[in-house]
């Protein structure tokens, strides 16, 4: 019996599917359009939300992230190959800006009229503790510094975000999902491919052991960084209840001035002081260098840290996170270019990862902030 080819069944099962893809392409199709749209929309709303004054701000403070801390990292560096010596000094360097930062509170103080935040007990052994943990922090990235190329040592540095999501987590009581558990297991693989090729980026002059004392306290460094993060996001939880402009500022005041504190005595102890003199005849480029070179590298490692502080305070987390991601490119290809560090293929890899991983990172803080949004708006 001979069937009509228009009621064969495989004939009629195949229109069938062919209809339900065509029905799935144009769904798939316009849900990206209406995803393309609802950015568009929410971009907007949000440029309108703001006044103009606030996007040149957060424009100069991401500007100042990406520039000022790349620079600083490149001056640190730039020290010990010129014949610089001490880890003392650096470490003092990085917080003797602390007064640029005041110059930056005071006029709120005078022109919003508005009162310091009142001192007790609590908060100031919070200042002392979180002043003395970026003192020891700042030593550990000085021995990185020392006997690592900056390229390297950024790459490394980097690490601190998962630490930092880490610490989040166990002491703030961050929400940690996926994305954040696969980016702290991606930055984690990029630091054991550098530590893999070590071989590659040594400089001459540095033994083995060094080279490894160099990558120890940098990991180190970044860990301690990252509770930091956390313990000073808990002070602004439980001890100051608010999260303005001003207090970030007071905050990183109190704590570059108790790491200051700290980091003084260090350098009366080992007697740096003394020696910055016969440092600074024998440093390569002549005295007028050496002090350049301190000098900016306390004001670039201060504007970062104000660029930082005021990107969390007029954006997000997440958009500082998204700009701690651009700047670890650019340190490194501005070592290479500037300062003839090595890149080797490894090196480009251990790159593309921690980007990956930064990226993961933002994804999972971004849905993280979305649905905590979500949850408090319904």
């Amino acid at each position: 019996m001979t069937t009509l080819k228009g009621d064969n069944p495989d004939s009629k099962f195949s229109v069938r599917l062919l209809m339900d893809e065509t029905t799935e392409h144009s769904s798939v199709s316009f849900s990206y359009s209406n995803w393309i749209s609802n950015v568009k929309k929410s971009t907007l709303e949000a440029y309108k939300s703001k006044p103009f004054s606030h996007w040149i701000l957060l424009i100069l403070s991401g500007s100042s992230m990406l520039t000022a801390f790349p620079a600083s990292s490149l001056l640190s560096r730039l020290y010990f190959s010129n014949g610089g010596k001490s880890k003392w000094i650096i470490s003092w360097v990085a917080v003797a800006g602390w007064p640029i930062t005041v110059l930056i509170l005071l006029p709120t103080y005078i022109f919003r009229k508005i009162k310091p935040t009142p001192l007790n007990t609590k908060l100031v052994l919070a200042y002392i503790v979180l002043g003395f943990l970026s003192a020891a922090d700042n030593l550990m990235y000085a021995y990185a510094y020392a006997y690592l190329p900056a390229s390297t040592s950024s790459l490394l540095a980097s690490s601190s975000l998962a630490f930092s999501a880490l610490f989040g987590y166990l002491i703030v009581k961050n929400p940690m999902n996926a994305s954040v558990i696969n980016s702290i297991v991606i930055i984690t693989g990029a630091m054991a491919i550098i530590a893999l090729d070590s071989s590659s980026d040594r400089y001459d002059y540095v033994s083995n052991r060094q080279y490894f004392a160099g990558f120890f306290w940098d990991i180190m460094g970044s860990a301690l960084h990252g509770l930091i993060f956390a313990l000073s996001e808990l002070v602004f939880v439980k001890l100051l209840g608010r999260r303005s402009f001003h207090v970030a500022l007071e905050q990183q005041v109190m704590v570059s001035l108790v790491a200051f504190a700290f980091t003084t005595l260090g350098m009366v102890v080992s007697k740096d002081f003394s020696g910055m003199a016969q440092e600074a005849k024998s440093f390569k480029g002549g005295e007028s260098l050496y002090v350049q070179v301190l000098v900016w590298s306390a004001v670039t490692f201060q504007l970062g840290v104000l660029g930082a502080t005021a990107v969390l305070f007029l954006a997000s987390t997440v958009m500082a996170g998204v700009l701690n991601a651009v700047r670890v490119p650019i340190t490194s290809v501005a070592a290479v270019i500037l300062l003839h560090d090595p890149m080797s293929g490894f090196k480009i890899l251990s790159l593309i990862l921690t980007f990956w991983g930064f990226s993961s990172y933002i994804y999972g803080s971004s849905s993280s902030y979305t649905s905590t949004q979500a949850s408090s708006s319904s």
